[in-house]
């Protein structure tokens, strides 16, 4: 009993969905850990990531902790408010960096556990305005910010 063309399509057809289905079930399980916006300090002292795997690392600045020196290298210390993790940067910080605000960092961490930098991002959080945008905003009655409502 010979197969129709038809029967050898529709055959051939499943056989490659399958065969795809099962390739990207493999790529994104051993893309899991890869797959994320950042990792917090807590989540790099738990998943203890080794030496020269690149990734980012995300928090908060803490108050205090920016050493500039020589040149244009930058140390800090992002926090989680749980865990830190020491940073070292050398370039230009963007202009939203402040100690107390949110960065996202990219790089590797050293043998001695400080996270080198080669990238650092600024963040806000979505309340943030320009200064001009608001005071604008403000002049013609449209700004109600929380501050500006004060019995």
């Amino acid at each position: 009993m010979a197969m129709t063309r038809k029967k050898q399509r529709t055959i051939m057809i499943l056989g490659g969905l399958a065969i795809l289905g099962v390739a990207s079930g493999v790529i994104l399980t051993q893309l899991k850990d890869t797959i994320v916006f950042f990792y917090t300090p807590t989540e790099v002292s738990e998943k203890s990531i080794s030496p020269q795997t690149r990734f980012r690392l995300g928090g908060l600045v803490e108050k205090g902790s920016v050493e500039r020196g020589n040149g244009v290298t930058v140390k800090f210390i992002v926090t989680d408010n749980a865990k830190t993790v020491k940073v070292s940067y050398t370039g230009t910080l963007p202009d939203l960096f402040g100690e107390g605000q949110g960065v996202v960092t990219e790089g590797k961490l050293n043998a001695g556990g400080v996270f080198v930098a080669d990238t650092v991002l600024a963040k806000h959080d979505e309340n943030y305005m320009p200064k001009e945008v608001a005071d604008s905003l403000k002049k013609q009655g449209y700004w109600k910010h929380d501050e500006d409502k004060k019995p």
